[in-house]
């Protein structure tokens, strides 16, 4: 590929990770939750808002950390990705899990955006995974759970769109 398809495929990709195309971007779909809604657990669901929130960014720091890690650590599955907790402790640690979400964001895309950017080449200290293949990975385990949450939030009737 081109260095100018290259650019244009980073551009697709920035936009994915940050919604709003196909589907609501991560930043509307967390506003205004009130701090009441965060902790429940609706019937037949396994996760409250916290869960999700919190698994999205586990999963999202783990995804950037194996991105430019070359002494990237396994994480453990399910037990690692998910909080134990049905609630944040406080108010203090739902505002930090949301910043960090975006600010793992934030790095994440600057990787795509570095003039040094290689989309396809294997990382060596995996097993065939590349940067492109990490940006699609985030970008639709993020829509995913982004449309759990906004179920949540209407289930709640905590969802104001």
């Amino acid at each position: 590929m081109s260095a100018s398809h290259d650019k244009e495929v980073i551009k697709q990709l920035v936009k994915s990770l940050q919604g709003g195309q196909a589907f609501a971007p991560l930043k509307v779909v967390l506003e205004g939750i009130p701090s009441e809604a965060r902790g429940i657990v609706p019937e037949g669901l396994p996760y409250s808002l916290w869960k999700l929130v919190e698994h999205i960014r586990i999963c999202q720091w783990d995804i950037l950390d194996f991105s430019r890690n070359p002494d990237y650590k396994e994480m453990k599955w399910p037990e690692d990705y998910w909080p134990k907790e049905n609630a944040p402790k406080n108010e203090k640690a739902w505002d930090d899990s949301i910043r960090q979400i975006f600010s793992d964001m934030d790095a994440f895309i600057a990787l795509l955006q570095a003039p040094d950017c290689d989309l396809y080449t294997p990382f060596p200290w995996g097993d065939g995974q590349n940067l492109l293949r990490e940006a699609m990975l985030i970008a639709n385990h993020n829509a995913h759970h982004a449309g759990e949450i906004i179920a949540v939030r209407r289930l709640l009737a905590v969802w104001k769109k």
